[in-house]
């Protein structure tokens, strides 16, 4: 689309200018809207809707358990940090260990 920008008068060119500044503003969410319907086409040509596959990406997973509400070693230096015994180490425990600590010196 070209447009001789020259020969436009200046309420022309005012009106371009809110034209050009309506379709930057509302941009991104024509783009959503168009890949939105692109989405919908291909589930559907698959036999699935959206809602469908959007409720199986916001089912629950089965995890590991959440560790237990109290914390099993704490760091005698500093009591407010605790560590469930569970996942990777803490630097402090680690610290404590190398330095010939025993673990259940350090249990909460």
């Amino acid at each position: 689309m070209d447009i001789d920008i020259d020969a436009l008068s200046l309420r022309e060119l005012r009106d371009l200018q809110a034209r050009i500044g309506r379709a930057i503003a509302t941009f991104e969410e024509r783009r959503k809207k168009q890949v939105l319907a692109e989405v919908e086409d291909f589930l559907r040509e698959r036999g699935f809707t959206l809602s469908e596959v959007t409720a199986i990406a916001a089912a629950p997973r089965r995890g590991r358990p959440k560790a237990a509400g109290t914390p099993r070693y704490a760091n005698p230096a500093n009591p407010a940090q605790t560590w469930s015994g569970r996942g990777r180490k803490p630097r402090w425990f680690a610290e404590a260990i190398a330095a010939g600590a025993d673990p259940e010196t350090l249990r909460a």
